[in-house]
């Protein structure tokens, strides 16, 4: 009679590779999750140094490319996320290997505006996926997450961008720094609203109201449903999605 490690056993080596592959799979929203974790780190953390913009930008490139893979977007969505790319990566190159005064100064509010872009395909591209997918599982789940932190992405790098085109986007004395933007989207978005930083003209403060309604909104509606009808052990053969929906 075996005991009860020796049952136990075969439960935790499937779990183990599931969920390696859930988190490095293409196919799967898991990877993408941990990409947006990375982009964040990364620009939280390296917002200072010259090549962290180029950087930031290759991470971003790949997290767009994983998302676009998992959520089967279709072809104008991925033409268009494909010209962003080239742009995007046009812009790193630039900023890394030319001198240019005139263009190095632009590239920054280059790299930021592209980074709109794909942060706005990305998250329209998980959610047209999961509205058209038949099951709730744990693949929906960390597709809705994904989306609801590609919001946040999006809001930060709305304000960088209006910041780098409008001096003292918080006010005199707060200098314009991504990882302030950061800060201040996620707290926005959550509306946790520490106040410590405000936006002290238009279009931030629309921006920032905008932010906060889609925040609760996506939070309460879509994530909110979702988990609340997960029920584990759903999807384990994988995604079944209508491949129509792909066309």
């Amino acid at each position: 009679m075996p005991d009860g490690s020796q049952v136990q056993e075969p439960s935790r080596g499937r779990l183990g590779p599931r969920l390696l592959r859930t988190f490095s799979s293409p196919d799967s929203y898991g990877l993408v999750l941990l990409l947006i974790l990375v982009t964040y780190a990364l620009s939280a953390s390296l917002s200072g140094q010259s090549w962290a913009a180029s950087l930031v930008l290759a991470v971003q490139m790949a997290t767009l490319w994983v998302t676009l893979r998992a959520s089967r977007a279709r072809r104008p969505v991925r033409i268009m996320a494909n010209i962003a790319l080239i742009a995007s990566g046009l812009a790193a190159i630039a900023n890394l290997f030319l001198n240019d005064q005139h263009l190095t100064g632009a590239t920054p509010a280059l790299v930021s505006w592209i980074s709109c872009l794909l942060y706005l395909i990305a998250p329209t591209s998980i959610v047209r996926h999961l509205v058209r997918r038949r099951i709730i599982d744990s693949e929906t789940v960390l597709g809705a997450i994904a989306a609801y932190l590609m919001a946040g992405m999006f809001f930060a790098f709305l304000y960088h961008s209006v910041g780098l085109a409008q001096p003292h986007f918080f006010g005199p004395g707060v200098n314009t720094k991504f990882p302030n933007d950061l800060f201040f989207s996620f707290t926005t978005l959550t509306t946790t609203g520490y106040g410590d930083l405000v936006p002290a003209r238009n279009p931030g403060q629309t921006f920032a109201v905008m932010e906060m309604l889609i925040g609760q909104l996506f939070l309460v509606t879509a994530v909110g449903k979702v988990v609340s009808a997960w029920r584990p052990g759903q999807g384990r053969g994988g995604l079944r999605d209508d491949p129509a929906a792909d066309e």
